[in-house]
C-alpha cells in the first residue's frame, strides 16, 4: 500500500531514521493495515439505548456508547428542549446513584433497554450558581452578542441565513418544484465590474437575532449573601427579576429550591410569598409567575434546538470578529459577576482553587502511549489542556496590560515588571536589564517570545519521553506584546543562577552541560537536524552541547528536566545577518544580501532547514548515481584505472550534476535521474557496504553534500555559529568552517530554489492565495520568512509571466503596506492612554486610509479632568502613558513612515505618498486594507459603510472603533494518529480505491473527533474531502450533510470571509445544485462572489472559477442575459491568468457559446466556439475526443445558423402568409448543467470498463509515485489552504483524461 510514494527502500529506511524513534509499538505501520485494525475495533464498541425517567415528562429513549462518561449523559440532558431547565440532578440504575465520572461501560447491570432515574439533588451555593448561569445562558442562545465580543469561545456563522435552514432532509420535499420561477438576480454589488464593496452584508441580519424577550431583568440582588439565621433555613442566595409584565419580584434560592420571598429593592423580607410555590427549577418558578415568560421560553427553546449543533458548540480557541453592528447593552448578571469575581484571580468556585497548569501540562505529557485508544486519550487530554492554558493566559495577558494585575516587582518601571495571575508568569516584550543589547535590544526582545514559542512547537512535536517545556502564549494587545508561560515548580524560590545546569544565562560566557539533558536531546537532534558541538566558557573549557547555547535546562522540584528559552532552535539565516569577514554565496550577494536586520535573532524556518536536507539528499543520491555508473562504465572499458578512485571524486563537485540546484524540473526531466536513484539504492543495499568502491562513492557524496557521516547522509546545522559571544575549541576548526558553509547554501538554497519555485507554483495556480493570511501560509510552508517578501515581489516584478501573477503581486503589496504600517500602529498605541483609545484608533484609521486630507484627533474631553491633579502613582499600567502625542500625526506623515518602513524592513521601494495614490497605482481596494490591518491588529470596527474616498469628512469617527482585541499565537497540538488515516485516505483515493479512501477517511474523523472535539481545522478538511467523495459516489444526501457541517466549521473556526470558507460555500453551491436545490446553490455562490470581492477584489482566477459556476446555474434556469455578464467576465479572467492558448480558457469559450446558442444568437456562438475549437486543435492535436466533440458541435451551431438564416429569408420573401417551420430552441437541460459544473470543478464520473480502471490505477499510481519521489516533500499539513494535495488529481475522478493521454494533464482540473 502507497502511504507516501513506494520510494526506493532506502529512501524508506532513511525517512524512517529521520522520523522520531515512535515509542508506540505501531513503528510506521501505515494505518489500514493489520495492526491497526484490531486497534480501531476497541474505539468502536457498538452503542446501546437506554430509557430515561424524568419528572414531568414523558420517558424517553437515548443511544449512548459503553465508553461515554455518565456525565455525558448531564450533558445531553441539559440540552434537550424537556428536560434542559434541570442542572442539579443524578441519575440512578435500580436505585443505586451512578458516579458522575465513571465509564458506562464500568457501571454494573446497564445494558440495553435499562431504565435511568432523574433524582433532583438538594442545591449548594455553587449548583445554584451553575443552575442560574445555565438559565440566563438559555436564554442567551440565540443572542449573538457572545461571538461579536469574542468571549467563551463563540464565534460567528452565517450559512443558514442564505440556505433558510433547507439542506438535507427537507430539501427532498422541493423536489417536485424544480422549475418554480426563482429570483435570480442578484444585488447590484455583486454583478461583475461593480465598483461598490459594501460592508453590510459581510454580517447579513439573522432573523432569529431580534430575540424574543423572556425577561427584563434577572439579577443578584443587593441582599447577597443571606445573613446567618438565614443561611440556617436554607437560604443560598438572592435573585431580583423584572419580568416582561414589569411586575418585580425577590427570589430566594434555598437548598430546596426557588421560591418568591417578600423583599423589595429598600426592604429585606425573607419569608416567603404568594403564590408559595416551591420549584425546583427556576424555570418552573417563572413559568408560573409570567405567562410571557412561559410562551417565549417555549418559542426560544424550540428554535434553539433545530439550529445546527456546528452553530453553538464552542470552538477549541477564541475566534474574533474585526466587525460588528451596533449592539444594545443589555443587562446580565452572569457577565458582570464574571467581570468583578472569578476573572480576576480568585477563583472560589472551582474546586482546588486556581489550576496549576504546569502540572496538568506535564502531566497529560506523561500519559501512556503504547496503543491506540491510550494514544487518543493522551493527545485528547494535551490538546483541552492547551485550549484552557490559552484561553487563561489570554485572559491575564489582557487583565496586566488593562493594569488590573499587581506586579510581582511593583518598584521598578513599568517595561520591567512581571506578573503572576492564575499560576501562569507573564512578562512583557521589553528588553529588561540589557539581556537583549547585542542583538538589537527591544527589537529583539520583541521577536524573541515568538521564535521561543516555535521552538517550544518545534520539540512539542518531537515529543520526547523525558524532556518537558514549559506552556507558552504569547499575545499582542495595546501594542504590547506579552509572553505567558507556565511556572517550572520551585524556580521563584531560587535564583536563575543556581537553577540553570545547562545551557547558558549571558548568551555564552559560561556554559553548563549536563549528561541527562545531552542523552535527552540528542534523542530530538536527528529530527531537528541539530548537530552535537563543543563550545568554550569563559574558563576557556570545552562544553558538548546539543542545542543553541541560549537554550537552558533546569530540574524542577517536580524532578523534570524543563528545556526553555528556545529562541535559537533553528540555525541563523546568514541573508539578514552581516558577518565581518564572511562572504556569501553569488546568488545572495546579486540579491543584494547580506542585509542588515533590526535585530540579530533572524532564524531559518523549520520547513526550510527541512526542505534545504531534502534537496540535499536527492543531490547526494544523483552524484552516487553519476558515479556508479562512470564507474559500471570503465569497470567495462578499463577495469584497471579505478583502483585510486580518481574519477568518481572528480565527480563528485556538486556544480556539476544539473541538480535540483536549478529550480525544481519538470516531473519528465526528474523521471529518468530518479530511475538512476532507485537504482542506486538497490545496488548500495545489496552491497552492504563491502565493496570498497561503492564505500568510497559514497565518501565522495557525503563529502560533496556536506553530511556530518562519512557513510551515510546526514545533514545537521550548528545552531550557534554566527552566534556573537559563543567561542568554539581549536579542534573543531574545520567541523566550524564546514558548518558556515553550510548555513551559507542554505541562505542562497531560500534565494536560489524556494523563491523561484513559489513564484513557478504561483504561475502554475498549484497554489491560489487570496489575501495576506493565505500568502503567508503558502511562504511559510515553503520555508520562506515574511522578511523576504519584498524579495517575492522583485521576483513577481521580473517574471515573464508577469501578467498571470497579478493577483500574487496585489496581496503582496498589500500585504507590504498593512504590515508596515501594524509595526508603526504597535509603537503609536503604546502611548495612548485607555481613555483615549478609541480616539487614537479611529485617527489612525483616518490617516491611513481615508482621503479626507487633515483629520483632527478628538482628544478625550477635558470637562471630565478634575480640578486638583493629584500625584500620579508611580505603579501605572503599561498603557497609562499621559502623552497625546499620537494626536499630532498626518495622513502625509503617516504614509511617509509606511514607504519607509516597507524600505527599511523588507526592502521595497513603494511608489505612492498617500493612500489614494497607493490605491491608484497597485489596484487596491480600501476595504481589503481595512480588513488586513483589523486582523492585523485586532481591531474590531462598527458593520456600516465607510465613505472612504470623501474629502470633506473623515472615514471614521471614535464611534466607529468597537474594541481591540488581543492577537493570539500558541502552540496547536496534533492528533498523530487520525492524521496518518487521513493521508492514507488521501493516498487511497489518489489511486483511484475510492471505497477505501472513503472508510479511510471516515475513520480519521472518528479520531479527529475523538482528540479535538467535533470543531477544528483539520476536520474541517476531512468533512470537505468526505463530502467530495461521497458526491463523486453519487450519494448527494450525504455529500451536502458533510458540507453543510464543512462550511459551518470554516466559518466559526477560520472566520466567516476566509478564503477556505469562499471555498466550502463553492462546494456546497455544487452538491445543491445536484441535489435540484437550485435557488440556494445560487444564493451561496453569491454570498462566495461577494466575499471575495470584500476580500481580494474582481480580477483573481478563483473568480473565474466562481463565475463560470454562477453563470452556468443561471444559464440552467433560463436567465442568459445575466448568466452571459458573468461567464464573458470568467472569460476574461482566466485568458488574464491562464494565457489565451489554455485548455481552461478553450472551455470557457464553449460555456459562453453554449449560452449564445440557446439565445439564437449563432454569429456570436461560432465566434466563441471557433477560439475554442483553435485552443483544442493546436494544444492536444486534431484526433483528440475533445478537439473532435469542438468540431462536432460546430458543425451542429453552423446547422442551426443555416436553418435560422432559411427561416429569415422565407418571412422577408412571403412576408406573414410564410410558412415557418418552428424553430428548435433548446433550453438545457439541469443534467446537461450539472454535467459542466463537474467538469470546470475538476470532477468527472467517466463510465469505464474494469479493464480501463485497473489500467488507470496503474498509471495513477505510477504518476503519483513520480510526483511523490520528484517533490518528496514532507506531507503537507492538513491546515494548508487547500488540503486536497497541490497539483495532483484531487480525485481520481478528475483523472481518466490525463491517464490516457499525458500530454494533457490539466485538460480536466
Amino acid at each position: 500500500m502507497l502511504l507516501n510514494g513506494d520510494c526506493a527502500e532506502s529512501l524508506k529506511k532513511e525517512e524512517r531514521a529521520a522520523d522520531v524513534p515512535r515509542e508506540n509499538g505501531l513503528d510506521e505501520a501505515e494505518p489500514g493495515e493489520e495492526t491497526t485494525g484490531q486497534e480501531v475495533i476497541v474505539i468502536q464498541d457498538t452503542g446501546f439505548s437506554v430509557k430515561i425517567l424524568a419528572p414531568g415528562i414523558e420517558p424517553f429513549s437515548l443511544q449512548v456508547s459503553p465508553q461515554e462518561m455518565v456525565q455525558e449523559i448531564h450533558q445531553v440532558l441539559m440540552d434537550r428542549e424537556d428536560t434542559c431547565h434541570r442542572t442539579c440532578f443524578s441519575l440512578h440504575l435500580d436505585g443505586n446513584m451512578l458516579d458522575h465520572f465513571s465509564e458506562l461501560r464500568s457501571v454494573e447491570g446497564l445494558q440495553e433497554g435499562s431504565v435511568l432515574r432523574v433524582v433532583e439533588e438538594p442545591y449548594t451555593v455553587r449548583e445554584a450558581r451553575i443552575h442560574v448561569r445555565h438559565v440566563r445562558d438559555l436564554l442567551k442562545s440565540l443572542d449573538p452578542s457572545d461571538a461579536f465580543n469574542g468571549v467563551d469561545c463563540n464565534s460567528l456563522s452565517f450559512l443558514s441565513v442564505f440556505t433558510d435552514g433547507d439542506l438535507g432532509d427537507s430539501g427532498k420535499r422541493k423536489k417536485g418544484l424544480e422549475m418554480d420561477p426563482i429570483d435570480c438576480t442578484p444585488p447590484e454589488y455583486i454583478l461583475p465590474g461593480s465598483r461598490e464593496r459594501p460592508l453590510c452584508p459581510l454580517q447579513p441580519q439573522n432573523r432569529d437575532w431580534k430575540p424574543l424577550q423572556c425577561l427584563k431583568v434577572l439579577t443578584m440582588s443587593g441582599w447577597n449573601p443571606p445573613p446567618g439565621n438565614r443561611k440556617m433555613h436554607g437560604d443560598l442566595m438572592y435573585l431580583f427579576v423584572i419580568t416582561a409584565e414589569d411586575r418585580q419580584v425577590s427570589i430566594t434560592a434555598s437548598t430546596r429550591g426557588f421560591y418568591l420571598n417578600q423583599s423589595t429593592a429598600y426592604h429585606f423580607n425573607p419569608k416567603p410569598a404568594s403564590p408559595r410555590f416551591l420549584s425546583h427549577s427556576l424555570v418552573e418558578l417563572l413559568n408560573q409567575i409570567s405567562p410571557t415568560f412561559k410562551k417565549n421560553f417555549a418559542v426560544l427553546q424550540k428554535k434553539r434546538v433545530q439550529r445546527h449543533p456546528f452553530e453553538r458548540i464552542a470552538t477549541p480557541f477564541q475566534v474574533y470578529s474585526w466587525t460588528a453592528p451596533q449592539a444594545e447593552h443589555a443587562m446580565d448578571c452572569v457577565r458582570a459577576e464574571d467581570a468583578y469575581t472569578s476573572r480576576l484571580g480568585y477563583e472560589e468556585h472551582i474546586p482546588g482553587q486556581t489550576r496549576d497548569w504546569n502540572e496538568e501540562l506535564q502531566t497529560t505529557r506523561e500519559l501512556p502511549r503504547k496503543n491506540l485508544p491510550e494514544r487518543l486519550l493522551r493527545e485528547r487530554a494535551i490538546f483541552k489542556v492547551h485550549s484552557d492554558f490559552t484561553a487563561a493566559a489570554t485572559r491575564g495577558a489582557m487583565a496586566v496590560i488593562d493594569g488590573n494585575v499587581m506586579a510581582i516587582n511593583p518598584s521598578e518601571e513599568t517595561k520591567m515588571q512581571m506578573f503572576i495571575w492564575n499560576n501562569i508568569f507573564f512578562s512583557l516584550g521589553f528588553d529588561v536589564r540589557d539581556h537583549y543589547k547585542d542583538f538589537g535590544g527591544d527589537v529583539a526582545a520583541y521577536v524573541a517570545p515568538t521564535n521561543d514559542l516555535n521552538g517550544v512547537r518545534t520539540y512539542n512535536a518531537v515529543d520526547v519521553e523525558g524532556l518537558y517545556t514549559l506552556g507558552t502564549v504569547v499575545v499582542d494587545y495595546r501594542g504590547y506584546r506579552v509572553t505567558a508561560q507556565s511556572i517550572i515548580p520551585g524556580i521563584l524560590e531560587r535564583d536563575q543562577e543556581q537553577s540553570v545546569i545547562y545551557g547558558s544565562i549571558d548568551f555564552g560566557k559560561t556554559v553548563m552541560s549536563h549528561p541527562r539533558y545531552l542523552e535527552l536531546l540528542e534523542r530530538t537532534s536527528r529530527p531537528l537536524k541539530i548537530l552535537r558541538h563543543r563550545v568554550l566558557n569563559d574558563r576557556d573549557e570545552e562544553v558538548e552541547l546539543c542545542s543553541s547555547v541560549e537554550c537552558k535546562g533546569i530540574i524542577g522540584n517536580d524532578g523534570r528536566h524543563y528545556i526553555l528559552d528556545l529562541l535559537r532552535t533553528f540555525p541563523p539565516d546568514l541573508n539578514f545577518l552581516p558577518v565581518p569577514g564572511e562572504g556569501l554565496p553569488e546568488e545572495c550577494t546579486r540579491a543584494g544580501f547580506p542585509r542588515a536586520h533590526r535585530h540579530k535573532l533572524c532564524c531559518l524556518r523549520q520547513e526550510l532547514v527541512d526542505a534545504f536536507v531534502e534537496h540535499r539528499y536527492l543531490l547526494f543520491m544523483k552524484l552516487a548515481a553519476l558515479q556508479l555508473m562512470q564507474q559500471k562504465a570503465s569497470r567495462i572499458d578499463n577495469p584497471i584505472s579505478l583502483e585510486n578512485g580518481d574519477s568518481p571524486s572528480s565527480a563528485s563537485k556538486p556544480e556539476d550534476p544539473p541538480g535540483p540546484e536549478a529550480g525544481s524540473e519538470e516531473e519528465g526531466g526528474s523521471a529518468s535521474g530518479l530511475a538512476k536513484v532507485k537504482e542506486l539504492a538497490e545496488t548500495i543495499a545489496s552491497d552492504d557496504g563491502t565493496d570498497p568502491r561503492s564505500r568510497e562513492v559514497i565518501r565522495n557524496a557525503c563529502k560533496a553534500v556536506g553530511s556530518i557521516s562519512s557513510t551515510a547522509f546526514d545533514v545537521r546545522f550548528n545552531p550557534d555559529i554566527f552566534s556573537p559571544g559563543v567561542r568554539f575549541p581549536e579542534s573543531c576548526q574545520e567541523e566550524v568552517r564546514d558548518q558556515k558553509q553550510l548555513l551559507k547554501d542554505a541562505a542562497a538554497f531560500l534565494l536560489s530554489c524556494q523563491i523561484p519555485g513559489l513564484v513557478k507554483d504561483c504561475i502554475d495556480h498549484a497554489v491560489l492565495p487570496m489575501d495576506g493570511a493565505t500568502l503567508a501560509e503558502v511562504m511559510r510552508q515553503r520555508g520562506i520568512n515574511m522578511r523576504y517578501l519584498g524579495k517575492v515581489l522583485d521576483m513577481v516584478l521580473r517574471s515573464p509571466a508577469r501578467d498571470q501573477l497579478d493577483h500574487i503581486y496585489k496581496i503582496g503589496i498589500g500585504e507590504l503596506i498593512t504590515r508596515s504600517a501594524k509595526h508603526i500602529f504597535k509603537t503609536y498605541l503604546q502611548g495612548v492612554e485607555l481613555s483615549g483609545l478609541s480616539a487614537a484608533i479611529s485617527h489612525f484609521l483616518n490617516c491611513f486610509l481615508s482621503s479626507y486630507p487633515n483629520p483632527v484627533a478628538h482628544l478625550p474631553a477635558d470637562e471630565l479632568i478634575s480640578k486638583k491633579r493629584n500625584r500620579r502613582r508611580r505603579n501605572r499600567p503599561p498603557g497609562a502613558a499621559d502623552n497625546t502625542a499620537w494626536a499630532v500625526m498626518t495622513p502625509q506623515e503617516l504614509w511617509k513612515n509606511i514607504c519607509q518602513e516597507a524600505k527599511n524592513y523588507f526592502d521595497f521601494i513603494l511608489e505612492c505618498e498617500t493612500v489614494d495614490q497607493a490605491v491608484e497605482t497597485y489596484g487596491l481596494q480600501k476595504i481589503t486594507l481595512l480588513r488586513e490591518i483589523s486582523l492585523k491588529t485586532g481591531i474590531q470596527i462598527l458593520l456600516k459603510e465607510y465613505s472612504f474616498d470623501s474629502r470633506h469628512k473623515p472615514a471614521f469617527t471614535e464611534e466607529d472603533v468597537l474594541n481591540i482585541f488581543p492577537v493570539v499565537k500558541h502552540v496547536n497540538p496534533k492528533a498523530s494518529d487520525a492524521f496518518h488515516f487521513f493521508q492514507s485516505g488521501q493516498a487511497k483515493v489518489q489511486q483511484g480505491f475510492l471505497k477505501e479512501g472513503c472508510e479511510l477517511i471516515n475513520e480519521a474523523l472518528n479520531l479527529f473527533n475523538n482528540v479535538y472535539g467535533a470543531m477544528h481545522v483539520e476536520i474541517c478538511a476531512c468533512l470537505r474531502l468526505l463530502a467530495r467523495l461521497h458526491y463523486i459516489m453519487g450519494d448527494y444526501a450525504e455529500a451536502l450533510s458533510n458540507q453543510q457541517k464543512a462550511v459551518l466549521m470554516s466559518e466559526r473556526v477560520m472566520g466567516i470571509e476566509h478564503p477556505n470558507t469562499i471555498q466550502e460555500y463553492m462546494h456546497l453551491a455544487l452538491y445543491c445544485f445536484a441535489s435540484s436545490q437550485l435557488s440556494t446553490a445560487l444564493s451561496l455562490l453569491y454570498r462566495a462572489r461577494y466575499l471575495t470581492l470584500l476580500v481580494f477584489g474582481e480580477d483573481h482566477p478563483e473568480m473565474a472559477l466562481l463565475d463560470n459556476n454562477i453563470g452556468l446555474v443561471l444559464h440552467g434556469v433560463m436567465e442568459y442575459d445575466l448568466s452571459l455578464r458573468f461567464l464573458e467576465n470568467a472569460l476574461a479572467v482566466s485568458t488574464k491568468y491562464h494565457g489565451p492558448r489554455s485548455l481552461k480558457v478553450a472551455l470557457s469559450h464553449h460555456l459562453v457559446a453554449r449560452v449564445y446558442e440557446s439565445k439564437a444568437e449563432f454569429r456570436s456562438a461560432l465566434q466563441h466556439e471557433k477560439e475554442g475549437y483553435t485552443v483544442y486543435k493546436t494544444q492536444l492535436g486534431e484526433d483528440h475526443e475533445k478537439t473532435k466533440e469542438s468540431s462536432e458541435y460546430l458543425k451542429c451551431l453552423t446547422q442551426q445558423a443555416v436553418a435560422l438564416q432559411r427561416t429569415m429569408n422565407e418571412i422577408y420573401r412571403n412576408g406573414s402568409s410564410a410558412n415557418i417551420p418552428p424553430l428548435k430552441f433548446t433550453a438545457p437541460s439541469m443534467a446537461s448543467v450539472l454535467e459542466q459544473l463537474n467538469v470546470i470543478n475538476g470532477i468527472l464520473f467517466i463510465p469505464l470498463s474494469q479493464k480501463d480502471l485497473e489500467n488507470l490505477k496503474a498509471e495513477v499510481a505510477r504518476r503519483h509515485q513520480l510526483q511523490e519521489a520528484s517533490s518528496r516533500e514532507k506531507a503537507e499539513e492538513p491546515m494548508a489552504t487547500e488540503p486536497e494535495p497541490a497539483g495532483a488529481p484531487e480525485d481520481v475522478a478528475s483523472q481518466p483524461q490525463a491517464a490516457k493521454d499525458p500530454s494533457s494533464p490539466s485538460s480536466q482540473e
